[in-house]
């Protein structure tokens, strides 16, 4: 299963909230999203929050863009709201269940450990 092996928290500084289990994140010492104008661009369109939120539920839970938009259309053929149902299929992740049952401290120990 493929897996995101970049910088931990650059996520959580483009999302600007801390994303991931550390103590030191890199958000809390550069509260500003990364690059060369991450201190500009202050307002953003709806479009933009919207992308901002899935790719922070994508982070989360540790799946790549091709298995969230599989996820994404099995909740969407459900009944239900869609994104309810979403964030369920989300949560029965057996990474996931272990992570959240605290056999592990992190999602990717989780994931490890499945």
């Amino acid at each position: 299963m493929a897996r995101y092996l970049g910088p931990t928290c650059k996520p959580c500084r483009r999302a600007r909230q801390s994303l991931c289990n550390k103590k030191s994140c890199a958000y809390d010492r550069r509260p500003y999203p990364p690059g060369e104008h991450g201190r500009g661009r202050i307002r953003e369109s709806q479009y933009q929050v919207q992308l901002r939120e899935k790719q922070k539920a994508r982070y989360i839970y540790g799946v790549l863009e091709r298995q969230f938009r599989r996820y994404y259309e099995k909740a969407a053929k459900s009944r239900g709201i869609t994104g309810t149902v979403l964030l369920q299929l989300l949560e029965r992740r057996l990474d996931n269940i272990v992570f959240r049952s605290q056999f592990a401290t992190t999602r990717p120990q989780a994931r490890q450990l499945v």
